[in-house]
């Protein structure tokens, strides 16, 4: 199946760019489970894998070596970011299954792997899509409550060490509750549902060890594991960064700056090919490098970005532009505007 979907309405001296009619292919399948494609079985296998090592460190601990169990914890440090960026990520645009009790149980599986609310994380990366990581307004605010520029100074990106290990403690439950709300009851319902699962089996963990005799206050536990997790969610702002940073807020199709290495796509469901999700969100990651192999010609026309490097080490990237450079252009055009 293909759909003729629109971007944003742009105009160059009163023409519609060659970007701005795209036709994306989705997949159909005669699946009684899967909505799109049987393929999504893959990315399914790796959240229930990813929530089983989340158990299997819990139970483990007691009875491994710490010099064993810390590689493990960067390891589950890893799969947050790859779970976040890959299979929660993919799961928020095209939901795997057809029904709608099996799409909400995953959820809660997402939830409890990652550590946090599945329907709360689609009301921050919904956001971060209608802004796609756009500059401050006047007023100082964003669209896009990750963008970021939104902490940046004139114009600039912010820098990276305060993005990534900051933004971790920047969401605000309000503003997510109140975006929940405009959903209705049923989503906000799903929400607290999630929170209430994934916290009820942190508190359990901190307060039981699991060992015979049971023994209790996990403290041992935490000290360990909180660390870790908190890393996961550094690694995953940090490959955020990367996946905008030297991208152009202003040209649809240049919203995302991609990297094509094929382990890396493999590993995180084609969310590599960022340029080309920000500009057609709903293309499924099956279809994501045919998607692209009809838009280079007007990615390379329109100047989209691409780094060789995964965008957790795009730092490395020897073609990195400096903070600032990207403000310079806006305020070029403004100025010869005036």
């Amino acid at each position: 199946m293909r759909l003729a979907i629109p971007s944003r309405p742009r105009k160059i001296n009163g023409s519609m760019t060659s970007a701005d009619i795209i036709s994306v292919e989705r997949p159909v399948t005669s699946s009684k489970i899967f909505a799109h494609t049987r393929w999504d079985f893959v990315p399914t296998l790796a959240g229930l894998f990813h929530l089983a090592c989340f158990f299997a460190m819990y139970f483990l601990f007691p009875y491994t070596s710490l010099w064993i169990m810390i590689p493990i914890g960067f390891l589950y440090a890893l799969m947050i970011n790859a779970n976040i960026n890959g299979v929660s990520h993919n799961f928020i645009h095209n939901p795997f299954f057809r029904s709608s009790l099996l799409n909400r149980l995953f959820g809660v599986i997402e939830s409890v792997a990652c550590c946090f609310s599945q329907t709360y994380y689609d009301v921050v990366h919904i956001q971060h899509h209608k802004g796609n990581s756009d500059r401050p307004d006047e007023t100082g605010e964003t669209i896009d409550w990750i963008s970021i520029y939104r902490h940046g100074h004139e114009g600039e990106a912010e820098n990276p060490w305060t993005y990534v290990f900051a933004s971790f403690f920047r969401d605000n439950p309000g503003a997510i509750d109140r975006e929940l709300r405009k959903r209705g009851e049923t989503e906000l319902l799903w929400g607290r549902i999630e929170l209430a699962v994934f916290i009820t089996i942190l508190v359990s963990m901190a307060l039981i060890v699991p060992t015979w005799p049971i023994r209790f206050i996990n403290w041992r536990y935490m000290c360990f594991f909180l660390p870790f997790f908190y890393l996961g969610h550094c690694f995953s702002y940090l490959n955020g960064y990367y996946r905008h940073y030297g991208g152009d807020p202003d040209k649809p199709i240049a919203w995302g700056v991609s990297s094509y290495g094929k382990m890396y796509n493999w590993l995180f469901f084609y969310n590599g090919y960022h340029a080309e999700h920000h500009f057609r969100p709903k293309v499924h990651w099956t279809k994501m490098e045919k998607f692209r192999q009809g838009i280079v010609e007007v990615q390379k026309q329109e100047g989209v970005r691409v780094i060789s490097h995964a965008h957790m080490l795009g730092f490395l990237d020897p073609n990195l532009p400096k903070r600032g450079k990207a403000a310079k252009p806006i305020e070029a055009a403004a100025k010869a505007a005036s």
